[in-house]
């Protein structure tokens, strides 16, 4: 497997041009690839800025999280723990680093955003089998550092099913799954890197695993709250 971060111009708030610098940046590519893109340049492109000072950070919080843990049981001195598209994520992905003055939001729809790209490249290239995932960084219960998370993908099944299988010892296999997006995320942006690298992207080949398609698979990836393993530790957080 081959995870390659690529550089790109500097792209600016409060709006870029993300086709332009896939167009100038990017190789050509090859059936079975996958694109890793950073949120941000994708939240760029899109518009997804808000100049420093125009409101109060906590306020664009609230506004932009699904769910956030009261104020009153957060840890001092520590960011706010929130959930955004089924995303545990601290202070709803607002972040103001590479942002030139300007708060940079997520993506409004990162899946949505993750066709976009999956479309223009899939006609500009001629290929007919791609994969797009939009990342972020998050912090991992119980780890020290940040970590590679997909918030959107296109493209590809996000689970590998292991259902029916046996282990070496001949034991069937009753519920083990493997989550690709993720996986992918994590390695690809272990390699584009946290600062100033300027490698918002990320090109993954040699996958043998993945599955391509053409379908909508949120729905086999993101899960409610309520059906979630850990739902006993997510009743913490509320609505806005």
């Amino acid at each position: 497997m081959q995870f390659t971060a690529i550089k790109t111009r500097a792209m600016t708030p409060p709006r870029d041009n993300l086709f332009a610098v896939l167009d100038e940046s990017l190789p050509e590519l090859r059936e079975r690839d996958i694109l890793v893109v950073t949120s941000k340049v994708v939240a760029l492109h899109e518009g997804r800025s808000v100049p420093i000072g125009s409101i109060e950070k906590d306020e664009l919080i609230r506004r932009e999280a699904d769910r956030l843990v009261p104020r009153e049981l957060r840890p001092l001195r520590r960011g706010v723990l929130t959930i955004k598209g089924h995303t545990l994520v601290t202070s709803a992905g607002v972040d103001e680093s590479n942002g030139n003055g300007h708060y940079i939001l997520w993506p409004e729809n990162p899946s949505g955003s993750a066709r976009e790209i999956w479309q223009y490249l899939m006609e500009k290239h001629g290929i007919a089998e791609l994969g797009v995932v939009i990342t972020d960084s998050h912090n991992v219960p119980l780890r020290g550092g940040a970590l590679g998370v997909a918030i959107g993908f296109w493209g590809f099944e996000p689970v590998i099913k292991h259902r029916g299988r046996t282990d070496i010892f001949g034991r069937t296999i009753r519920s083990e799954r493997t989550n690709v997006p993720d996986a992918l995320a994590a390695g690809a942006v272990l390699a584009m890197g946290e600062v100033n690298e300027q490698t918002p992207l990320c090109l993954i080949r040699g996958i043998p695993m993945v599955s391509f398609t053409d379908d909508d698979r949120q729905d086999a990836f993101f899960f409610n709250e309520e059906d979630d393993y850990y739902a006993l530790l997510l009743n913490v957080f509320q609505k806005p």
